[in-house]
């Protein structure tokens, strides 16, 4: 497809470039003026009993479906219900243990403003994110947020840009700052985000990926070097335990291990598995994070890691393969 003969590359890059100082400038803007009225929301948020609900028309309906996924997900919990459809019954999943987030840019947004009586006879909490201060929305407000914007970043000043960039901002600024209020750590983001890599990692523990009982390889100290090699060839891990009655780890005999006997030029027949392994191998108990496990090889450049309890018995093997089909790796 030809390109239209306005199309100017300098331009389109002239305007990328004021696109970015324009709404840089609001959001910096909405940093100096931020005060007291920010902890409030905070504040009235942290006493919600039920659910932050989270509404707007349009463009600011787009950026209220964001700000709800991202409270949800840093344990605030959210949802996003369209003004038009709450006016036709899903005002229902409003309570007043709720708190209404509303966002609109003018304040006066009919499929919003219309929701504000029935939302105060439910004696429902709302704050207003507006740069529409002397609007509709913010008198009805218990708190307002000022996202107002001296322009757009459209060229028209038409397009909602740079008073959009405001109202994400603001919300990132509440779920981080409610985030910080309730203690919230890498670990509860994880119980949020089990499908993605920081639940994989802080999720998924040793027990979780490890090989167990007969596919753990293991010999006893006096093992012939054949019978070491059977039982390393048997299981696939690339290495086996040598473990005394009670299941101690007593060391390690890896491929690698195998390797440097021949180049040593040993007479392997006379060997025992005492004779051969590495004593005070490395190991991780069952109930570590996968990822401990993970960072154990990487520093001491290892490919396998046995599992022991708190007695140092055996209890499992893993190798880096096992992490990187569990998607740890």
């Amino acid at each position: 497809m030809p390109l239209p003969p306005t199309f100017d590359p300098a331009q389109s890059v002239a305007l990328a470039r004021k696109t970015f100082e324009i709404e840089a400038a609001a959001v910096q803007a909405m940093a100096v003026r931020v005060g007291q009225e920010f902890s409030q929301a905070v504040a009235l948020l942290l006493g919600c009993q039920g659910r932050v609900v989270v509404m707007g028309m349009g463009k600011s309906g787009h950026i209220g479906r964001k700000i709800a996924a991202t409270l949800a997900s840093t344990g605030t919990p959210a949802l996003f219900v369209h003004p038009a459809e709450a006016s036709h019954g899903d005002l229902g999943m409003i309570t007043a243990a709720d708190v209404v987030l509303g966002l609109s840019n003018s304040g006066e947004s009919e499929e919003l403003t219309n929701l504000l009586p029935a939302l105060r006879r439910q004696q429902v909490s709302l704050i207003a994110l507006t740069g529409g201060l002397d609007s509709s929305l913010a008198r009805h407000a218990q708190v307002v947020l000022d996202t107002s914007v001296s322009q757009e970043a459209c060229p028209l000043n038409l397009a909602p840009t740079a008073s959009t960039t405001a109202q994400l901002a603001m919300g990132d600024a509440l779920a981080v700052a409610l985030l910080d209020a309730r203690g919230f750590k890498p670990e509860d983001f994880a119980r949020s985000h089990p499908g993605g890599a920081l639940g994989r990692k802080l999720l998924t523990h040793v027990s979780d990926v490890m090989r167990s009982g007969d596919a753990v390889p293991s010999v006893g100290p006096q093992a012939s070097f054949s019978e070491l090699m059977r039982e390393i060839s048997s299981k696939g891990l690339g290495a086996t335990a040598v473990v005394d009655d009670q299941r101690r780890v007593l060391g390690i005999f890896t491929d690698g291990d195998l390797r440097r006997l021949v180049e040593q030029g040993q007479d392997l027949r006379a060997l025992r598995a005492a004779d051969v392994m590495h004593t005070q191998p490395r190991t991780v108990q069952a109930q570590a994070l996968a990822a401990e496990a993970a960072a154990l090889m990487e520093q001491h450049l290892i490919t396998s890691v046995l599992v022991v309890d708190g007695q140092q018995r055996l209890c499992g093997a893993l190798n880096s393969n096992d992490l990187m089909r569990a998607k740890v790796i």
